[in-house]
């Protein structure tokens, strides 16, 4: 069965370029401005969306995406209404793709039955679950595999190719390489090696890789779609969030603008590069 994100990475084949894949978090720096900023994603050149789910122990995010999570828990954002704001933004958009990304602890205590049935209803397409490793298949990938959602798993610089095919089974959607061994939003990449690791994944793969962590502006991202099937920014993104809020910490009316033209930006890098290199 062909998946939003099957179809949208043939889409981005037929191209010739690679997709840029936008992270922002639900609820950050509310409710309100959250929905406004995922309305507006796609028009900006947004191919695929992860949309985060906040929690308050991430293992993989840096000091910019902790805080946006701890903003939108502060500001009242659950699981179920984050599931409730893509259902909203499904009633305007049928097609572009969202991934949920974000621990498992939230969703166990959700439930996983109802979870899996709620987010299939809400529009979701895929998961990226960081704390559930390959060995432990059973208690979310298996069921989301079963229920129509694509998982997507993490590579890095360390999974080498005798552990590489163990994170690749029950994979679908894509593959997420994370360029540097790290948290989100900190070192830049090494350009050459991430092309090269690419390279690699796909000896074993033939699922698209996207590439993300340490990608801050369009010549990152136009160096990463050189070689990938998308490229992944997030902290940048929430990074323009915080630099747009009020003097009291609140979202403005130029929040979501402020995200859009980022957005804006790294598409135009994307596109430009893979057009440069034919």
């Amino acid at each position: 069965m062909s998946t939003r994100l099957d179809t949208r990475f043939a889409d981005l084949a037929r191209e010739g370029r690679a997709g840029l894949v936008t992270y922002v978090m639900a609820g950050d720096p509310d409710r309100e401005t959250a929905r406004a900023i995922l309305k507006a994603l796609p028009g900006a050149g947004a191919d695929v969306i992860e949309f985060g789910m906040p929690f308050t122990d991430p293992m993989a995010d840096g000091p910019a995406i902790q805080a946006a999570g701890l903003r939108a828990l502060s500001g009242g954002q659950t699981l179920k209404k984050t599931l409730e704001d893509i259902a909203w933004f499904r009633s305007g958009d049928q097609t572009t793709p969202i991934v949920l990304m974000g621990y498992y602890n939230p969703i166990y205590i959700y439930g996983v039955d109802r979870f899996l049935d709620d987010a299939k209803a809400a529009g979701i397409d895929g998961l990226i679950v960081v704390d559930l490793p390959p060995e432990e298949d059973a208690e979310l990938c298996l069921p989301a595999l079963k229920a129509g959602l694509n998982f997507i798993r993490l590579a890095t610089p360390t999974t080498d190719d005798k552990r590489l095919p163990t994170v690749l089974t029950n994979t679908s959607g894509f593959v997420y390489y994370v360029s540097i061994t790290g948290i989100t939003g900190m070192a830049t990449p090494n350009f050459d090696r991430t092309a090269e690791a690419v390279a690699r994944i796909k000896r074993h793969t033939s699922l698209p890789v996207a590439v993300g962590f340490g990608v801050k502006n369009a010549d990152h991202a136009a160096a990463v779609a050189r070689g990938a099937d998308a490229v992944v920014v997030g902290s940048a993104l929430v990074d323009a969030v915080k630099a747009s809020l009020d003097q009291d910490g609140k979202g403005s009316a130029r929040t979501a603008q402020a995200v859009a033209d980022i957005v804006g930006s790294l598409a135009s890098g994307v596109r430009g590069a893979r057009r440069a290199a034919e």
